[in-house]
């Protein structure tokens, strides 16, 4: 659903009515269709144990290790910031120690995960790390843990508890940041105000700016770009303070 700012949600069966004066309706939409896939994918929605930011998500910062002894058998967890699958495997690939007795892991990118036991008994070791990742609160991490065994079974209890601990006390006191989501917005305005538009959003660091002139309007042209979700109030308000005009803001 398209939404104007300062108005009313504009229902999905009336957008075509809405836009039926515009030329250029299908860059409008394809705009947003594509940004809003985009962020289903790259920011897909977090679970309740990740940041409440509406749009943004704490990660690490840096690879990180954390080794531990348990009844002779060492276990070294590896954690590293991930984009998706394909670079959880990678980074998986880049770890792991084809000469250890197991190398179990799991990843968490938004609601997406994957783990395994790596020949530890079922539910023994990918999804206790897996849990702890939830608990943590971290996205977009892999965490490996590597294990040398030492003779002594520890037991499926035994088992859940080292690697969801060994997991827990990696990512504990790891270093983190926060990521930023961006909102894709668009609005036409005239060709007069360009100057102070483009000022705007300089100062607001937006990016990936698309100017179209072919809106069906005389002398107005439609630009599109992306703002952090944070700063989308601050920059309607800053641009309708330094325009001195109406303007539609277009967001998703």
């Amino acid at each position: 659903m398209l939404v104007a700012s300062n108005s009313m949600p504009i229902p999905i069966r009336n957008i075509n009515k809405f836009y039926h004066r515009h030329q250029k309706i299908s860059h409008i939409l394809t705009f947003f269709h594509l940004n809003t896939r985009n962020r289903r994918v790259s920011m897909v929605s977090r679970s309740s144990s990740s940041n409440s930011g509406g749009g943004a998500f704490t990660t690490l910062s840096e690879r990180v290790t954390f080794e531990k002894e348990i009844k002779k058998s060492k276990f070294i967890a590896v954690a590293g910031s991930i984009s998706d699958e394909r670079s959880a495997f990678a980074f998986l690939s880049d770890v792991r120690d084809p000469r250890a007795t197991h190398n179990c892991w799991a990843y968490k990118v938004g609601d997406q995960f994957r783990s395994n036991d790596d020949g530890e008994p079922s539910g023994t070791a990918g999804k206790p790390i897996h849990s702890a990742i939830e608990s943590s609160g971290i996205d977009r991490v892999m965490v490996v843990i590597i294990r040398y065994f030492g003779g002594i079974k520890l037991g499926t209890g035994g088992l859940v508890r080292a690697y969801g601990g060994v997991t827990a006390e990696c990512l504990r006191n790891a270093p983190t940041c926060v990521v930023k989501s961006k909102v894709p917005m668009g609005l036409e305005i005239p060709f007069d105000l360009l100057g102070v538009l483009y000022h705007q959003l300089q100062s607001f660091k937006v990016e990936d700016i698309k100017q179209d002139y072919e809106t069906g309007k005389d002398n107005v042209t439609l630009v599109t770009f992306k703002v952090d979700f944070d700063r989308v109030q601050s920059l309607e308000e800053a641009l309708k303070a330094n325009c001195s005009r109406d303007i539609v803001f277009y967001k998703n």
